[in-house]
């Protein structure tokens, strides 16, 4: 019986090996990735953004490793992604073992660090699979020292007396930012502009990215943005964000110029109001300054983090202690769009540094929970929606208006109702507002009355549904 097993298996295996078969052809798929829809405005007013910090994000530090968590990402809410710079990274002058990502040495290549093009290229095509535009940090003002432009064509940067290119200056002093790793590009060469612009074309067309976060925006004369973004959304629709504020120079008319800027005023009066060193009140009104300042037309970015207040001023922990919850549900209810910092969905609990490799554990805990909801609430209640056709904001006065920020999000007959105690005590108040609601964590009914009175407990906060 054994003798006969063998000879059976012996002649299936020859008959799999027979030269008389011919091998198969591997079969060609008719797979195509989906073209993602152009942006919108309506597609802006609703996005949850999030930045990510490529180097810092995983162990191996690349674009593939990335893209494998896109989908974790996607579950956030996040409709934006946002990409620290990708170009390669000076090496003269440069500061730590690997430099800084806002020292680009070519406008047009890949930091090897992270991978190759067609690395980039996937991570934007399974992003786009995902529903998420991607949007390039982009750094204008200045290049790093071994960028060929240095050697090649030194005018086009700005030099002192001696002849000397220069680093950056800053407005406000008129003396050096201590940027000592990037040479200050000038921008009364009109070549060098020429050539900046046709990089960003480049990006724009060569990888299908969406936009991009303008860099230290200010910086840069205006007229420079009109024939940019002229070119630019001639291509295709783009969301572009800049780094600048109404209190920058450019003021108001260069904000104008781009989707979105930062709320800067008011992530430091966040901070403050989480050390105790201004209330409810201070908020409120900063929120309200806002809106009057800006227009509904011009969209403020909400963060508790991001790159720089992560490595030079410190964790979520170290800025708002007990605190950073409700301000991240503030960032996602208050008009404006919300920001996630890379790792901030982990509980970030250190500083990442910035010239040398780093990481971070990838624990999923409270924040997680919390910004996925947020996320699913921002994506789909038309009352927080922002923009020019955002959902409208009332406060709702209480009788501790001072530590109790109560207010109205509505648009469309969708009604949300935030209530957050800002505070570090416990507050007994009142309310002169009545109507039957639902909590977002878990849909349970909330009855609102004039004749109640409410206790909240330090930094707790009430997001409502009607």
């Amino acid at each position: 019986m054994k003798q006969y097993f063998a000879l059976f298996f012996s002649l299936l295996i020859l008959s799999c090996h027979s030269g008389s078969e011919e091998a198969r052809k591997p079969e060609v798929s008719n797979f195509q990735v989906k073209p993602i829809e152009p942006i919108t405005k309506n597609i802006i007013s609703q996005s949850v953004l999030y930045e990510a910090n490529i180097r810092q994000y995983s162990n191996e530090g690349t674009f593939n490793a990335f893209a494998n968590d896109l989908p974790i990402i996607k579950k956030l809410g996040v409709k934006i992604l946002w990409l620290m710079p990708i170009n390669p990274i000076s090496t003269t002058k440069s500061k730590g073992p690997l430099g800084s990502y806002y020292a680009v040495s070519d406008y047009t290549k890949i930091n090897p660090e992270f991978g190759s093009l067609e690395d980039f290229k996937n991570l934007v095509d399974k992003a786009h699979e995902l529903g998420i535009y991607v949007i390039l940090d982009w750094v204008p003002g200045h290049t790093g020292w071994d960028h060929h432009w240095i050697t090649e064509k030194s005018d086009y940067y700005l030099k002192n007396k001696k002849g000397e290119i220069i680093d950056p200056i800053d407005f406000r002093t008129g003396k050096s930012f201590g940027w000592t790793d990037v040479a200050d590009l000038n921008y009364n060469n009109f070549e060098m502009r020429e050539e900046l612009r046709e990089a960003m074309i480049y990006w724009v067309k060569e990888t299908n990215i969406d936009g991009y976060r303008i860099d230290q925006a200010y910086a840069v004369p205006q007229e420079f943005y009109d024939k940019t973004l002229k070119a630019l959304r001639e291509i295709k629709p783009l969301f572009i964000l800049a780094e600048t504020d109404i209190y920058h120079p450019g003021g108001i008319k260069l904000i104008n110029k781009f989707d979105a800027t930062y709320d800067w005023l008011g992530h430091h009066l966040s901070k403050d109001v989480a050390q105790g060193k201004k209330n409810a009140n201070d908020y409120h009104k900063h929120v309200n300054r806002t809106l009057r300042l800006y227009g509904t037309d011009n969209i403020l970015v909400n963060f508790v983090s991001n790159h720089d207040e992560n490595s030079w001023n410190g964790t979520v922990e170290e800025s708002f202690g007990e605190a950073g919850h409700t301000f991240m549900a503030l960032n996602f209810t208050l008009p404006g769009m919300p920001l996630i910092y890379s790792g901030q969905e982990y509980d970030l609990g250190k500083r990442l540094h910035f010239f040398e490799k780093d990481s971070f554990p990838k624990i999923k805990g409270k924040t997680m929970n919390l910004l996925r909801q947020l996320g699913s609430l921002k994506n789909n209640h038309r009352a927080l929606e922002t923009g020019s056709s955002g959902g409208s904001y009332k406060r709702i006065n209480t009788s501790r208006n001072d530590k109790i920020l109560a207010f109205e999000r509505e648009k469309s007959g969708d009604t949300i109702v935030v209530l957050a105690n800002l505070s570090k005590d416990y507050v007994q108040f009142t309310m002169p507002y009545d109507g039957d609601f639902h909590r977002y964590q878990d849909f349970k009914i909330k009855t609102l009355s004039s004749s109640y009175q409410y206790d909240m407990k330090p930094w707790e906060f009430w997001i409502l549904i009607k």
